[in-house]
């Protein structure tokens, strides 16, 4: 009988491993094909209608600030090409925070509004409150989190 135990606990552990092996290769799976720019269908995600907004008299943003978060009071300027943001080497803000991914979120200007749109990361971007599950505009001084960052799109 205790040999069966023993036969049945190496079963066990075998398994256990072939799962976390397994799930680590599905995490570096996600992050190759985020790296390289495909395209991964992610369930549940459907494309915002964009409702074009008569904006009147309102100001547009000219930069992008840091307000929380190990790089607070960093200013990029907004000059109309999309700004990406993660912990890749190549983003335009790269963000030392723990809870970011590679390539975490886009911000992109269409018309004369800017979209945040999340690169399927794993903790998710927000706007204000709400979790990012489509492209999202921003408005001036809506905070957008990523993690421990904060950062705001300012006059």
């Amino acid at each position: 009988m205790p040999e069966l135990v023993v036969q049945l606990t190496r079963v066990g552990f075998l398994v256990l491993l072939w799962l976390f092996v397994l799930a680590a290769l599905r995490v570096v799976r996600s992050d190759l094909y985020a790296a390289s720019g495909l395209k991964v269908a992610m369930p549940g995600l459907r494309r915002a209608k964009e409702q074009k907004k008569p904006r009147g008299n309102a100001k547009t943003p000219r930069q992008l600030l840091v307000t929380h978060g190990a790089l607070a009071g960093t200013r990029i300027t907004l000059d109309g090409r999309p700004i990406t943001l993660g912990r890749a080497d190549d983003s335009t803000l790269v963000l030392d925070d723990d809870y970011a991914s590679t390539r975490h979120a886009r911000l992109s200007l269409r018309g004369t509004d800017w979209y945040v749109e999340d690169l399927g990361s794993t903790n998710g971007t927000y706007l204000d409150r709400a979790k990012v599950t489509a492209p999202l505009r921003v408005p001036l001084g809506v905070p957008i989190r990523i993690g421990k960052t904060v950062i705001e799109l300012r006059p």
